[in-house]
């Protein structure tokens, strides 16, 4: 699905005359397809890569929500040591804060709760003996992560 909605995304910055560099170590993809994107490194969505190219490239912005989980830890990860701010790049579309309470169980169980959306009570568990105490106060069904 990320390939689909990434190629989908850079189509459409296309039709609007940007320019699209892409960070894919993966070269099986649709996305890093010849003439796609104009500018394609194969290489690891880590903060330090990412940092480098931008310093290279110099975006005017940047794109998190087409690339996982892996990219999404690395725009907070660019965020938190500044390096966004450092380069002038702007995140489009979902906003880093907007990333980290949805990453949070408990910052986003209470943004919900700002909201008036009921959550599902949950407790956290690291042993066995925990997750069966939170068991037995919730009560059945149960779902564990």
């Amino acid at each position: 699905e990320f390939d689909y909605s990434g190629s989908q995304a850079i189509k459409a910055l296309k039709e609007f005359r940007c320019r699209t560099i892409l960070v894919n170590p993966n070269i099986a993809t649709v996305q890093t397809s010849a003439g796609m994107a104009d500018r394609v490194y194969f290489l690891p969505v880590t903060w330090d890569i990412v940092e480098k190219i931008i310093a290279k490239e110099r975006p005017d912005g940047i794109l998190l929500q087409f690339g996982g989980q892996t990219a999404l830890n690395c725009g907070i990860e660019l965020m938190r040591r500044g390096i966004l701010d450092q380069y002038s790049v702007k995140v489009l579309g979902t906003p880093v804060d907007a990333i980290v309470a949805t990453e949070d169980r408990e910052i986003f169980s209470q943004k919900l709760l700002e909201i008036n959306e009921k959550i599902a009570t949950g407790y956290p568990a690291t042993t066995i003996d925990e997750a069966i105490a939170a068991a037995e106060r919730i009560g059945f069904p149960v779902i564990m992560r």
